[in-house]
Order: structure tokens, then sequence, then C-alpha cells
């Protein structure tokens, strides 16, 4: 499905020009395969997602079989001298088929059990096949509310790249789901999300997300005519309409989280991959640089491990609109954010807290640590900077938010 001669074999135009379109799309996939050997001799950590239908069989059970060729395919990784982190699905699944349950718990505290049960037979089974290979895995088990605090933040990474540079070990990382109380905190929402606040974390290169899917497609993965898509170098509203999910059985996530997670680690000056994890050698093709699944380009240069927090880990407490004047001299000449472009103040926010930045037609272009609360910022919005002092009674800062705490995001 979607091959380098199968569009000329569609083709209703003469012999001549299909010779010319066979030629064409033949170049397009020696530049892709080029691109995608560059970043895979680049990839030094790589961040390797898997879904719960990728390990598990369709009652829920660990499917033993595909876990031992995923620890061969990251062993085979980890002998190229790169770092690998696991970031698994499956523990619900696998609690449900220790339990012989056929759907998931709809009760909370039947669901965390479900996963404290499952998660222990998942990471038995990691363990068991990477030990073969000598290798040492380790348990992590992440919440929202540590990656949103930046000391929480910092020890994970610590631990992590202590894991994967001192100790050599793979990490297997998993949401803690048996403390994930919903109207408590705040979850990731699906492991897609996780992997992708992972990669970001470490400032790995590379994300490969493992799916039951072969990647994105132009049309339904089902239908014949459809063709997969091998290269996205740019987000847009287009790429999201491509979107089929089926979101059903085990699995919470999509191809919706998938292209989402990708947007998230593109944004950071990071690749990503999606691609089918049903059968064994995709990683192996994807570190040769192989055309496997649909490969996300880059959206700009890498960021700093500092804004990848406040940017594209955290979530913002509120938002401000700006003007338009304010919007492009924040994105072409990396100006701060003066009261005099503000606008509109929504939400609570206390000096400190990460606010979005929107334009007036309500498009988010940036994120930043605001160094006023939501009440200081209405009062002296719109004013220019000699005037902050005369509505506050002070001028603590002459910027809502200065250009070194802003990420601009599109």
């Amino acid at each position: 499905m979607g091959g380098k001669g199968e569009v000329c074999a569609k083709s209703p135009v003469g012999r001549g020009a299909c010779r010319v379109r066979r030629h064409e799309t033949t170049v397009i996939f020696m530049m892709i395969d080029l691109v995608r050997r560059e970043i895979a001799s680049e990839a030094n950590v790589i961040v390797v997602k898997v879904g719960t239908r990728v390990v598990t069989h369709p009652d829920g059970r660990l499917n033993a079989e595909r876990i031992a060729a995923l620890a061969e395919e990251i062993h085979e990784l980890r002998e190229t001298g790169r770092r690998v982190a696991l970031v698994s699905s499956g523990a619900v699944g696998a609690g449900l088929g220790r339990l012989g349950l056929k759907q998931r718990p709809s009760d909370l505290a039947e669901l965390q059990a479900v996963a404290a049960i499952g998660q222990s037979l998942l990471v038995e089974a990691y363990d068991e096949q990477f030990r073969h290979f000598g290798h040492v895995a380790a348990q992590i088990l992440l919440t929202a509310d540590v990656i949103e605090n930046r000391i929480s933040y910092l020890n994970a990474r610590n631990t992590l790249m202590t894991l994967l540079h001192r100790f050599e070990a793979i990490p297997v990382i998993n949401e803690n789901d048996t403390v994930a109380v919903e109207e408590l905190r705040m979850t990731f929402g699906d492991n897609d999300r996780l992997a992708a606040l992972v990669t970001t974390l470490l400032g790995a290169p590379l994300l490969v997300l493992l799916s039951d899917v072969e990647g994105l497609f132009d049309g339904d993965p089902r239908d014949p005519q459809s063709h997969l898509i091998p290269l996205v170098r740019k987000f847009d509203d287009a790429i999201f309409e491509l979107v089929r999910d089926q979101k059903t059985g085990l699995s919470k996530g999509g191809m919706e989280s998938k292209l989402r997670a990708a947007r998230l680690v593109t944004t950071a000056g990071a690749s990503a991959i999606i691609a089918t994890g049903r059968e064994p050698g995709a990683l192996r093709k994807i570190i040769r640089g192989e055309t496997v699944g649909t490969l996300f380009f880059p959206q700009g240069e890498s960021v700093g491990a500092r804004k990848r927090w406040f940017g594209l880990s955290i979530q913002p407490r509120g938002h401000l609109v700006v003007d338009a004047g304010a919007r492009q001299a924040i994105e072409t000449r990396g100006t701060s954010l003066l009261p005099i472009g503000v606008t509109d103040v929504v939400g609570s926010f206390q000096k400190g807290d990460l606010v979005a930045l929107r334009d007036p037609q309500g498009v988010e272009f940036a994120r930043g640590v605001s160094n006023y609360s939501a009440e200081e910022v209405r009062r002296i919005k719109g004013l220019r900077t000699k005037q902050i002092a005369q509505i506050l009674g002070w001028l603590p800062y002459e910027e809502v938010i200065h250009r070194d705490n802003l990420f601009v995001s599109r």
C-alpha cells in the first residue's frame, strides 16, 4: 500500500508521463530515506512507546512473544551505543487478562486495582526478557503533578538520566494509574502524551510510537485506495483532518493523540515516527533509516531544557489575548510582552504561573511565565510601561512576560 510505483500503476496518463511520475516518486523516496538515515544516526537517546494492543492479545493477556521480540530489538539498539527509554501501556489490559475480566471496570477503585495487578505483570514480563540480553529493567511510574512541579520534574529527569547513562538500565515507564484520581488531579490522558513529555524531559532527539496501525494515511487505513504518508514536514489543521480514530477496546489512545504527541516533540526540535508495532522489525528498520511508518519532521531548532519544561510540559493557568502587533513582535523579533500589547485577560493566575498567549482570532501562539498576577495584568493592560507605577504604586517589572520566559509554539 502506497508503494513507489503504485501511483503510476493506477494513473490514467500515458506511459511517458507515467515514467516521469515514477522517477519523481523514486527521487522523493530517496530524499526521505536520506533524511531518515540522518535522523537515525543522530538519535543517541530514543524514547519508544508501545500501545496496549501491541503487547497484549485481544483478550487482554500479555503477548509474551511480542514482548520478547520487542526486547530483542531494543537490545540491538543498545548494542549500537544508543540509550532507550520504554513507555509501555498494557497494565490495565494485563490485569484484566489475569483476573479474567472481559471489559474495563467503570468504578475508579476497581480500575486502579486492576492496573496495580497488571503493572507488576507488565514489568516482570519486560524484566524477564531484558535479562536474556544482560540488561536491567527499571520501573518508573509518573503522575502529571510530577511533571508540573519544577523540583520533582528535575528529580525525575535526574533519575532517568542516571538509569540510562550510569547504570545503562532500560526504564519501563507508565502512568501511575493506581493513584491517578481525576477528581483530585490532572492525568496525562494517555501514554502517547506521556511518551512525548518523557521525550522533552530527556531532550531525546527521537520518539517512536509503535501502534497497531502502519502510520498516518491520507484516508481511512482500511480503504485499499488510501496511501501511507511517509513524511510530514509541517503540522496544520489538514493533518488532523486525516484522523480516522477507532477508540474501541482496551486502548485509550488513537491516531489523534499520536499526532498531538508528535506535534509536541517536533515543536521542541525533535523528530517523531508513528509505525506499526504488530510485526517485529520496525525498530531495526527505523535505525537503518528505512521508510517505515510516518516521520514527523522537527518544526524548529532544539529548545533549551527550561523552556521545554514550561512551554511544553505544564498546563497554562490562564491566557492573555494580545494584539496583532504584539504577536508579530514576539514571533519575528523575539521581544518581551509589554502591557501595551495585552487586550484581555482570561483566568485566574499568580505571578510565576504559566499563561498562554492568544492573538485576536483566539489562536494560541506562545506560552510564558507571567511577572504579574491576573488581577494586576487586568489593571495595567493596554498601558505604556511608564504608566505601571502610577496604577500599581510601583514598577516591579517592565514586561508582563520577559522574552527569556517566552516559548513560541507556532
